[in-house]
């Protein structure tokens, strides 16, 4: 089947001349396929979560074990997706090679680079362990912080997520899903 560019049109959403592999801080959301909520469940503002949860959470922890200059700060792992800082520090990013195959396309040293590794790892694990119809949404959001107040207020609402889940846009309970509301109020 050939692509009709007219009909599937995929337009980037990050920004345009920025370099992602730059020293610097980024919130990231990675989002399940079709936002299914295989990640876990919300009980009384607190994630329990699957075990495709409980490996997206842990692979999630040892990104700085294969990066070198990436550092973690606060995430969540949510019911049908991930919110998390990641930092990518001067001294540069390696190439992140799971389960000893390498990756095609990726560029190495970029906040790109880390999150496809990171997908790949979690959906390599699902499929070698019983869970194949998990699968990720295509790309991931992401925000570059430009300040500590911004990094604050991602923060705040990264620990608040799970509490606040009824509310989340990304919640296919909520009335207000089908709305693409901000991630956070600026």
């Amino acid at each position: 089947m050939t692509r009709n560019p007219d009909k599937h049109r995929r337009r980037s959403i990050r920004l345009k001349d920025y370099d992602y592999s730059q020293a610097g801080a980024y919130f990231v959301t990675i989002c399940t396929h079709r936002k299914e909520c295989s990640l876990g469940d919300i009980r009384e503002g607190n994630i329990e979560l699957t075990a495709v949860g409980k490996i997206a959470s842990k692979y999630w922890t040892e990104i700085p074990e294969h990066f070198i200059g990436a550092e973690l700060d606060e995430f969540v792992v949510m019911p049908n997706h991930i919110h998390g800082i990641v930092m990518i520090k001067p001294v540069g990013v390696q190439n992140f090679e799971p389960l000893q195959h390498k990756y095609q396309h990726t560029i190495s040293k970029s906040i790109g680079s880390i999150i496809r590794a990171y997908k790949s790892m979690v959906s390599h694990w699902c499929k070698a362990n019983g869970h194949d119809r998990f699968r990720w949404q295509r790309n991931y959001y992401e925000h570059v912080i430009r300040n500590e107040d911004d990094l604050n207020e991602i923060r705040e609402y990264i620990v608040n997520n799970p509490l606040k889940w009824d509310l989340d846009s990304e919640n296919p309970q909520n009335a207000r899903a089908h709305s693409r509301a901000p991630l956070h109020k600026k």
